[in-house]
């Protein structure tokens, strides 16, 4: 799970690139839960949680650049 600290530095490409794939594994994910093969549910809520994280962080970076 990425660190808030680690996001804040990263570059607006590593982040976009980050978030493609945090992206893409929450739908494996869902799609693990649907079938009944998710072997780590927590992790469910890790990639939702940095998907969140990535997005605010974008946002912030957006609001500041105004």
């Amino acid at each position: 799970m990425a660190k808030y600290d680690d996001i804040k530095t990263a570059s607006d490409d590593q982040l976009t690139t980050q978030l493609g794939e945090l992206k893409r594994e929450a739908f494996n994910l869902r799609f693990q839960a649907a079938t009944g093969q998710l072997e780590k549910p927590a992790r469910v809520k890790e990639v939702r949680r940095t998907i969140a994280r990535i997005k605010t962080a974008q946002a912030q970076r957006a609001r500041a650049a105004k």
